[in-house]
């Protein structure tokens, strides 16, 4: 019996399309990928938030926001401070400076943009990386709120 070269590689083909991941698979060991905001106060989702690694600093940036009817829908920062005033919204970075300290993500900031206050942040993952913890304080951690947000990939 002869095997041809081809019938190899598809062979080999279809093993790895079996067994490898797909390359968008999300690392649900890492906050890094693209999340749902939930607003803590309504319980309606808010946005889509792209967390990345900078430099080995976590960052968010906000993708899309999810108005209600007859809100402006490219919003700008007005209440911001620095370079962030009167920028939009949809593409900011409004999240920076968190490294992994352990099971959390924290020791940097996040800035609300509806009131332009900024406050320190930490991150936890939960349910196996489909939830993350997002908690904006001032000083403490006690004094804070946090927000869940749900993986989106």
């Amino acid at each position: 019996m002869i095997i041809k070269w081809q019938h190899v590689a598809f062979i080999v083909a279809m093993a790895l399309a079996l067994f490898l991941p797909p390359a968008d698979a999300a690392d649900l060991s890492s906050p890094v990928g693209l999340w749902k905001t939930i607003d803590d106060n309504s319980g309606k989702p808010g946005g889509l938030i792209r967390i990345a690694v900078i430099e080995g600093q976590y960052q968010g940036k906000i993708e899309k926001i999810f108005i209600e009817p007859g809100e402006d829908p490219n919003p700008r920062c007005i209440k911001c401070d620095g370079v962030r005033r009167n920028q939009p919204v949809i593409g900011m970075t409004f999240m920076w400076g968190l490294t992994k300290q352990g099971d959390e993500y924290n020791g940097g900031d996040i800035l609300d943009p509806k009131t332009g206050r900024l406050y320190r942040a930490k991150m936890t993952l939960e349910d196996g990386g489909t939830k993350l913890n997002v908690r904006g304080f001032i000083g403490f951690s006690l004094l804070g709120r946090t927000q869940v947000w749900f993986r989106e990939e």
